[in-house]
């Protein structure tokens, strides 16, 4: 029974991945360029942060200085949002392409890797400090 579901859920992927959206050039590169930015952004934190006891930096302002400290994990947001943002707009340019408003789907696209890149500034800022 979950061997028919394995494959119901990789045919609908399949089928999802193989509309006309995911056909366009700009957005075949962008998307998977955004998907390799959050990875990075994933195995930086991965390699530089340790589980540690004692709080670390998780924001520092150029007027305050730090003003937020967390746990280590906390860190680990930062990606998270990005893949949520990622996905949240590669879905709503993928609905907007089908309603013929292939300039705003485009627009959704850049915008999330404009996104990815902004959380990679973030991120490498923040290994910076802690590190």
């Amino acid at each position: 029974m979950n061997f028919f579901k394995i494959e119901n859920t990789k045919l609908r992927l399949r089928y999802f991945f193989s509309q006309e959206f995911f056909r366009s050039s700009l957005v075949q590169w962008v998307f998977i360029g955004a998907l390799l930015i959050n990875a990075l952004n994933w195995g930086l934190i991965a390699f530089f942060i340790r589980p540690v006891d004692f709080p670390i930096i998780l924001h520092y302002n150029v007027y305050f200085g730090v003003d937020v400290i967390g746990a280590w994990w906390q860190m680990y947001f930062l990606p998270l949002i990005g893949l949520v943002i990622l996905s949240v707009n590669t879905v709503l340019g993928y609905l907007f392409y089908q309603q013929k408003e292939r300039i705003v789907a485009h627009l959704l696209v850049l915008a999330t890797f404009i996104v990815q890149i902004c959380i990679t500034i973030a991120v490498a800022s923040l290994l910076l400090i802690n590190y």
